[in-house]
């Protein structure tokens, strides 16, 4: 599977479409149905691992590089798109 239908430039809008087209291809989905205050335990039904590869998946599809240190922290989708945005510059 491809995630190069993004370019590098963007904001935060963006960022949560990258997320939600990837997160909805890991956890089998349709992206329209993701939203910004969904839990991904709860409400997407994503573990720990799920949450890795998403993010994984964001930095192949965008170019950022996104840590994971403190990944564990992160409940939401919201949570998530402010830690992309935390993320720092494009490769």
């Amino acid at each position: 599977m491809s995630l190069q239908f993004l370019s590098r430039e963007g904001s935060d809008q963006m960022e949560f479409e990258a997320l939600k087209k990837v997160a909805a291809a890991v956890l089998g989905m349709d992206p329209d149905e993701i939203e910004m205050d969904m839990t991904f335990l709860t409400d997407l039904g994503a573990d720990s691992l799920d949450l890795y590869q998403i993010l994984r998946g964001v930095e192949e599809a965008t170019g950022l590089q996104i840590p994971t240190e403190g990944l564990e922290k992160i409940t939401t989708v919201r949570e998530a798109v402010e830690w992309m945005e935390r993320a720092g510059s494009p490769l």
